[in-house]
Order: structure tokens, then C-alpha cells, then sequence
């Protein structure tokens, strides 16, 4: 299955200034794609990224400056289905990638929530239905699926679910993260930092 993976290349991540400068959050945001990247591979899939800006990876890219929306919905609407997985799921598997596919075999489209009400991964088989990754996105994406008269399913995983969009999501890399984006933490000098309340991260 071909897989959009659409990637924010000309200011990534800028939630994360508080906690990695310009440079660094380019290196980190590049790092998460590559897994992302590698994870559709590894699960048998064709990962075609969508950027804002060129990027040099391991895959065909696309550059193409319109909103996330738009930029998905114009290479929906054919005869195949069309997978969609964000490029900031820093935990993805192949195995997770799998149940989000599997899920398809019943479903015109199948729906991986985010944390917060986001959408953070879609496997699209209607031709009429077309994303809308704004506010409560997981919400409107199933009313969407409903108003073009798909079937719908939802994919509840934690590690479809996780983004990385603020400095606490960090914990979730450094805890869960098996791939490039985990490494180039540490590397980064970042560690768990357990205090006495909720777990959250360090710089050393």
C-alpha cells in the first residue's frame, strides 16, 4: 500500500523551543521521519513523503507547500487505498503499522487517534472521502466517513497515538522508542528525569 507521509520541512516542530534550538529540532523532526520511514518499509508498504521543502530520505519526496489538508486530499479519490501516517510517530513498528492495515480488510476507512483529539494515521479506500486534520480531526474524520457513506473503524494504539509535538512527549521517545529518533536523543545528551512526581526529561 502506498502511504502519504506528510512532513513540515521548513519550520518543524516549533513547540519544542524550549527545549531544542532551530537546528536541532530540524536534526530531531528529520530523525522521527526517517523511523516513520522505516517502519512503512519494514511492513511491506511504499512511503511517499509530502513536504513543505525538499528533504533528502530514503524515499520519493514531494514537495508541496499547501496546508496538511490540502496536501493529503489532492492524492486521494483512486481506485486504491491510500494509507496516511504523520511524520512525528517516533514509536511506529511495523507491527503497528500492520493493525492499522488490518483493520482496512473491514472498513472503507480506518482512523488512528491522536492524544488531544488529533488524527495521527488514516487508510483511506473510498473515493469520496477527504480529510480534514483541524481541531477534534479524529471526531470529523469519522463524521466524514459517515457523511460520504464509508464504514469507519478505529485503530486504539499507543503507539500510533503518540505524536511528538511538546517537550513531554519526549518521555514517551526515551521510553518506548526503538528507532533513530530514540538514539539521537541521548546522543542529544536528553534522560529521563523521574523527581518526585510525573516522569519527565533532562539535559545533561
Amino acid at each position: 500500500m502506498r502511504f502519504l507521509v506528510p512532513f513540515e520541512a521548513t519550520r518543524p516542530k516549533t513547540r519544542l523551543d524550549p527545549v531544542l534550538d532551530a537546528d536541532e529540532r530540524a536534526a530531531f523532526a528529520r530523525a522521527m521521519l526517517r523511523d516513520v520511514i522505516d517502519a512503512l518499509g519494514a511492513a511491506g508498504h511504499d512511503p511517499d513523503v509530502v513536504a513543505t521543502a525538499s528533504v533528502s530520505v530514503d524515499a520519493p519526496v514531494t514537495v508541496d507547500e499547501r496546508p496538511l489538508s490540502a496536501a493529503v486530499n489532492a492524492r486521494l479519490g483512486g481506485s486504491d487505498p491510500v494509507g496516511v501516517a504523520v511524520a512525528d510517530l517516533a514509536l511506529l513498528t511495523p507491527a503497528a503499522v500492520d493493525r492499522l492495515v488490518d483493520a482496512a480488510e473491514g472498513s472503507d476507512v480506518v482512523v488512528a487517534p491522536g492524544r488531544g483529539g488529533g488524527t495521527n494515521a488514516l487508510v483511506v479506500a473510498h473515493p469520496d472521502f477527504r480529510t480534514d486534520f483541524h481541531g477534534v480531526s479524529v471526531r470529523d474524520h469519522l463524521r466524514a466517513a459517515r457523511d460520504a457513506g464509508a464504514t469507519a473503524s478505529v485503530v486504539d494504539s499507543m503507539r500510533l497515538a503518540t505524536d511528538v509535538d511538546e517537550p513531554a512527549d519526549l518521555v514517551e521517545v526515551l521510553l518506548h522508542g526503538e528507532g533513530e529518533a530514540a538514539a539521537w536523543l541521548r546522543e542529544a545528551g536528553f534522560e529521563l528525569d523521574a523527581g518526585e512526581g510525573r516522569v519527565g526529561v533532562r539535559r545533561a
